[in-house]
């Protein structure tokens, strides 16, 4: 949602910025799949990049536990059994339970409930990048088709309405998806989104009445 949101609001933001300006709509266009490009790259590399250094905490804590179960099996059962204990389990079952799972997976008993890592969803950052670039690119297109069906006297207002329109749609579903109100969702999202467009018009505005 985060990406979606983003894409449109930066592409419309650049967009509105430039014809603000008074360029033509390919100066727009350009514009318009310029940024589109630029920010789905963008996605994809940050993804790449970080959830890689998520991989590599992962890997390493995965590779830190096993060496512990190998040199001192004995702390990392009794470590496991006092998990349990915290979470309410009496003294003697909290042992049992413990041996019988490290007796049926011990690396994956100890990543689960002590590292909170599930062995089988590790991170994964290609996945994860071109996902975002997708995720981008594809809402990015809102403000750009809003240009190509636009009038010439509409480019500007058209942008504008589809692109805080879809952030008001996405607002809502993201404030339903998470059982939040849809309405104020909804309204911060395009608040925000309006802002943004203002500011990048404003200013858009000014700098081309300065090079005229």
């Amino acid at each position: 949602m985060l990406g979606a949101d983003d894409a449109i609001v930066s592409t419309a933001s650049l967009m509105l910025g430039v014809a603000a300006s008074a360029a033509s709509k390919n100066a727009i266009l350009v514009a318009g799949v310029a940024g589109l490009v630029a920010g789905a790259t963008s996605m994809a590399v940050g993804e790449f990049v970080s959830v890689s250094a998520q991989r590599d905490a992962e890997r390493a804590d995965v590779a830190r536990e096993q060496r512990e179960l190998t040199t001192q099996p004995e702390a990392e059962l009794d470590e496991l059994a006092m998990i349990y204990v915290k979470r309410g389990v009496d003294k003697a079952l909290a042992m049992q339970v413990a041996a019988q799972l490290s007796a049926h997976d011990s690396i994956g008993a100890h990543l689960r409930d002590e590292l909170q890592i599930d062995n089988a969803a590790l991170a994964r950052p290609l996945q994860a990048a071109w996902i975002s670039a997708a995720s981008f690119a594809c809402f990015a297109v809102v403000p750009i088709v809003a240009l190509l069906v636009a009038p010439v006297a509409l480019r500007i207002p058209m942008i504008a309405a589809l692109s805080l329109v879809s952030l008001a749609a996405l607002g809502a579903f993201g404030g339903s998806l998470g059982g939040a109100p849809r309405g104020r969702a909804a309204l911060r999202v395009t608040i925000g989104g309006a802002a943004a467009m203002a500011v990048t018009a404003l200013i858009g505005r000014l700098v081309g009445a300065s090079i005229t």
